[in-house]
């Protein structure tokens, strides 16, 4: 990364795809965005700027570089591959770890668990410019690897789903539920098959929850 581009990045502010870090804090609350960012669509991590855009650089380059490593590798499961950039402005060191998006979704907090429990493992995903839980629907897109389904029947449940988004723009879990007097977990399973069958579309909110739409 070049020192414009940094300076470029600053500029933007904090987004979708970049996070300002004063310094480093805890390797839980790093990790954390350095799976939303490999969950979403990858990212930088600026450590050495405020929330205002104030270069104040970091104390030590080579003890953040380690912390940093510490978190993507023994605080994220799996682990998060990244790229460190080490570049001075105005006089300040800022240390840039840079995240692709990843090819192993989901990744989560390090819960020593044998496999991901939507219930319980701590995944994230990038809305905006924060870092927030993902929902339990985009974890098992996330699982699914996001195949689609070629073939899929439609039954009375994706009927209702469809006369109900004739009238409305959207529609929600709980929404489907309660119109087909189901269980909110039928009802998400049969919309996280329409999405992989390319007939629905996926929302987030700024607070992580999903809604629906229709894609067709």
């Amino acid at each position: 990364m070049l020192r414009k581009q940094l300076i470029a990045l600053i500029n933007e502010g904090e987004n979708l795809n970049i996070e300002f870090k004063l310094k480093f804090s805890s390797a839980e609350r790093i990790a954390k965005e350095m799976i939303a960012f490999a969950n979403t669509k990858g990212g930088n991590i600026i450590f050495g700027i405020d929330d205002d855009k104030n270069i104040v650089g970091v104390q030590s380059e080579k003890g953040e570089a380690e912390l940093i490593k510490e978190a993507a590798e023994k605080y994220c499961e799996p682990p998060i591959h990244f790229k460190l950039h080490y570049i001075e402005l105005y006089g300040k060191e800022i240390v840039v770890a840079e995240i692709t998006e990843s090819r192993d979704k989901p990744h989560r907090i390090q819960d020593y668990l044998p496999e991901i429990d939507i219930n319980i493992s701590q995944v994230y995903v990038r809305i905006n410019d924060k870092s927030v839980p993902a929902s339990k629907e985009m974890i098992k897109l996330f699982k699914s690897g996001s195949k689609s389904l070629h073939k899929y029947k439609i039954g009375s449940i994706e009927e209702r789903t469809f006369s109900f988004l004739d009238k409305n723009e959207m529609i929600t879990v709980q929404q489907l539920a309660e119109l087909c007097n189901i269980s909110q977990r039928r009802a998400s399973r049969a919309i996280i098959n329409l999405v992989r069958a390319g007939m629905l579309l996926i929302h987030t909110k700024d607070n992580g929850e999903n809604f629906y739409t229709s894609a067709i």
